[in-house]
Formats: structure tokens, sequence, C-alpha cells
């Protein structure tokens, strides 16, 4: 028996240019890896590898029609990442008010 696939986790797997590059593209739409690859300067596998770590991160999923596994995206992961920014956002919305502060003073 094979052992599991290892989940990778979403920050890991969004730490990644070419996959946050990966994920906006199937944000548009569902696309073969032939039309994914297409857009790396890179061997299709690669794209591959990069697939199968948003894939374990379950930020993608794959399916075979014919000869071709078409990819879609799973967004839901990405609210960890959300939730995790959300607290930071207090400290970038202070910055901004005390910078308006300053600005609106110095007129």
């Amino acid at each position: 028996m094979a052992a599991p696939a290892e989940k990778h986790d979403v920050f890991k797997a969004i730490a990644d240019p070419t996959r946050r590059e990966v994920l906006r593209l199937l944000s548009e739409n569902e696309r073969p890896i032939s039309e994914i690859a297409d857009h790396f300067d890179m061997s299709r596998t690669a794209v591959t590898k990069h697939l199968q770590i948003l894939t374990e991160a379950e930020l993608i999923s794959g399916r075979k029609e014919g000869r071709e596994k078409i990819y879609q995206l799973h967004p839901e992961p990405l609210t960890e990442v959300k939730q995790w920014l959300a607290y930071y956002e207090k400290f970038w919305g202070n910055k901004l008010a005390m910078l308006k502060h300053l600005v609106e003073d110095d007129k």
C-alpha cells in the first residue's frame, strides 16, 4: 500500500512566485497542464512538481480528460492566509493614519 501524500502547508505552497502565478492562471479558468506549462520558461516536469505541491496543499485539483489532466483552483485554503494577514492589517492602518495626520498637519 502506498503511503498517503504529505499535505503541504498553504504558506509554503504560495511562497514560490511560480506557484502564485499558477494560482492566478487557474483563477481565470480551468486549464490543462500543457496550457499552464506554456506560461513558464521551464520544463513540463518542473511545472508538474509545482502543481503537485499546490495539489497537496489542496489549493488545486486535477482530473483526467482524455489524455490531458485539467486543473482547477480551490481557493478555500487561502482563507488561512487571509486570517493571518488580517491581524497585521491593524499595524498598516495605524501607519496610514499617522501619515495622514502628518500630511494634514503640514497644511
